[in-house]
């Protein structure tokens, strides 16, 4: 008997990161409740506190309020530590600190980082934890250094290197969070939306903390042979290129009448390349999204659904799921047997977990925006949806329609927040149990389908 409840008692690896998530939180939305925090002294509620620190931590970037304006220094740092803890993932963290301390990594945190990172092996996870740390700082670090060389001179040399530096961070770990408060609350990045060097620095960081660490450790192995790649890699490479110059196109035609009158060459070609890139989980604007046209919303909802890739920073359904996804129903329509691309065949379980995944978010998304439109049913359709698909995709992008949500309406973007951020399927596993396959099974009767 004792043993039976120590059985059920025990935490499986993705309930172990899922409760990770949820302490890490917990303990932000409380820190931000403190007066040193805020700068009028008084903290904005206990919900309006934990949807930020949850949109730090799962690194989405909706907010409540403008993050210069409401928050302090100390509550900015707080966010962007959140961020970076978020983006990481705590279990990684860990594991290089171990490394620093040369303390022996135990195959229980070997195998939480590789569930964490979705990697495809346990061996040299050690040293995959090294090299994603020292990635990390390196492209910071060399962000923050670039963006500095525009705001030094606006904001004066301290100010204008912890701004390259907030901001670096946020692009990086798909954050979303600024601090363009300074000039007109919620403003993000519209200051500089023909800046090529804050659209270049932004899109870049965006682009490399969304590919995956198992892509950097794969080409930092490769070089550039595209062909020695492993199947995983070419799939996120494509796909990702794709996504970014297809959406940029669509965002051009979409816009070229709208947004984009008036804007010179050069402007039109980075509006649209940024809002491609930023639409997949990273939440930043160098446009007003409320102005979007309907078209455009759409897109925008689409990559924000569709997301980064696995591993990474970013959020979504994942690159590899849609690719799986688009491969299968060519296998199903062509009639072929199993899931094949470059010259591989796809695990029949990857397929599956690719519907399922699908399914899921969509449930979760649809179900929030029910939830949202009850609660408040004056609120346009359009708008709720692309909050909820902004909180699934953990994008960050938003009509301005967050900061006009009632308490109840900012529940379910909390908790969209934390599924995509842990995932999913993830988030359900950690909250059932596994069912043992019965001895008997079910006798099999065919029904019509489609």
């Amino acid at each position: 008997m004792d043993k039976e409840v120590r059985k059920k008692r025990h935490l499986s690896q993705t309930q172990f990161i899922a409760y990770g998530f949820f302490t890490i939180i917990l303990i932000g939305a409380l820190l931000l409740m403190l007066p040193i925090a805020n700068r009028s002294g008084k903290n904005l509620g206990f919900i309006n506190c934990l949807l930020t620190a949850t949109s730090a931590t799962c690194v989405t970037g909706l907010v409540a309020a403008d993050t210069w304006s409401q928050w302090t220094l100390f509550g900015q740092l707080v966010i962007l530590a959140m961020i970076q803890i978020g983006g990481l993932g705590f279990i990684t963290i860990g594991v290089f600190v171990s490394i620093i301390l040369r303390r022996r990594v135990s195959l229980k945190a070997r195998g939480l980082m590789q569930e964490s990172m979705n990697t495809l092996q346990i061996g040299g996870i050690v040293r995959l934890a090294k090299k994603i740390v020292q990635g990390t700082l390196l492209f910071e670090g060399a962000g923050a250094v670039l963006l500095s060389i525009r705001f030094v001179p606006e904001f004066g040399f301290f100010r204008g290197v912890y701004y390259g530096i907030f901001h670096s961070i946020s692009a990086f770990c798909n954050g979303g969070f600024d601090l363009m408060g300074i000039r007109e609350p919620y403003s993000s990045l519209t200051y500089y939306a023909g800046d090529w060097l804050v659209n270049a620095v932004v899109i870049s960081l965006i682009v490399i903390g969304g590919i995956g660490f198992i892509v950097w450790d794969d080409i930092a192995k490769k070089g550039l042979h595209f062909r020695k790649y492993l199947l995983h890699t070419k799939i996120v490479l494509v796909t990702t290129a794709i996504l970014l110059v297809g959406g940029s196109l669509f965002f051009f035609a979409l816009e070229r009448n709208n947004l984009m009158v008036g804007m010179t060459p050069g402007e039109m070609f980075w509006t649209s390349l940024f809002q491609s890139a930023t639409a997949r989980t990273a939440g930043f604007n160098t446009t007003d999204t409320a102005a979007l046209t309907d078209g455009s919303k759409l897109l925008t909802i689409m990559l924000m659904f569709i997301g980064g890739s696995p591993g990474s920073t970013a959020g979504g359904i994942k690159t590899t799921t849609l690719a799986v996804l688009l491969l299968s129903a060519r296998a199903s329509i062509r009639q072929t047997v199993g899931v094949e691309i470059y010259n591989r065949r796809l695990d029949d379980e990857a397929v599956r977990q690719a519907g399922l995944i699908l399914i899921i978010n969509l449930a979760l998304a649809m179900a929030a925006a029910m939830w949202m439109v009850l609660a408040q049913p004056k609120l346009a359709m359009s708008d709720v949806l692309f909050e909820t698909f902004s909180a699934i995709g953990t994008a960050g992008m938003s009509t301005g329609t967050t900061r006009e949500l009632l308490l109840a309406s900012r529940v379910p973007l909390i908790i969209l927040m934390f599924c995509g951020r842990v995932g999913s399927l993830s988030s359900a596993l950690a909250f059932t149990q596994s069912k043992k396959k019965p001895p008997v099974m079910q006798p099999v009767e065919k029904i019509t389908v489609g």
